[in-house]
């Protein structure tokens, strides 16, 4: 786990919870699931949720038993975290090595893990538009081995996107990248 935060912050725990709950501010997690996602003690990331709810990072909702933690979208370092964090999983070398590079590309989505904040060495990329599949994979190749991740593209065209969106509504996803509109 050698990447920006390791210097800043000496808590993996921690850092791994900063990437899993800022990348994608609509992700909830729980105690136990993080604890198990992460193969870590629940006391230890009981202890640095504490920590980020105590400082106002995170915010927490209580569902029956369970209490449910994610990023506090109103806290003023919000948005240089969740930059920060965008580029230590590599997305901001994405976005520039190929989704800005690839032509007639309407929307470009991150799906399934990597959609959670799930830093699993593997992006899934949801691609909109009519792309040219050789440059796409030349590009891929270039930026897998700047950001030591690999890439895995699924290309739509807008009439397919269409009839697949009832499915892919149910896997997670975010929206990376949008063409401008005229």
């Amino acid at each position: 786990m050698d990447n920006l935060f390791t210097g800043l912050i000496a808590s993996k725990t921690k850092i791994k919870l900063l990437m899993r709950l800022f990348f994608n501010p609509k992700t909830q997690s729980y105690l136990r699931e993080l604890a198990k996602e992460f193969n870590v003690s629940t006391n230890s990331v009981r202890e640095e949720l504490n920590q980020l709810t105590k400082t106002k990072l995170l915010k927490s909702q209580k569902d029956g038993r369970q209490v449910y933690y994610m990023a506090n979208t109103e806290h003023p370092l919000f948005p240089e975290l969740k930059s920060m964090v965008s580029k230590v999983m590599g997305i901001d070398q994405v976005i520039d090595g190929i989704v800005n590079r690839l032509g007639d590309l309407e929307r470009a989505y991150l799906i399934d893990e990597y959609a959670e904040g799930k830093d699993t060495g593997i992006i899934d990329l949801l691609l909109v538009g009519n792309i040219n599949h050789y440059h796409l994979n030349d590009l891929s190749r270039k930026t897998e081995r700047y950001i030591n991740r690999k890439i895995r593209s699924l290309v739509l065209s807008r009439q397919e996107f269409k009839e697949l969106l009832p499915e892919l509504k149910k896997r997670p996803q975010v929206l990376i990248w949008e063409a401008k509109k005229l």
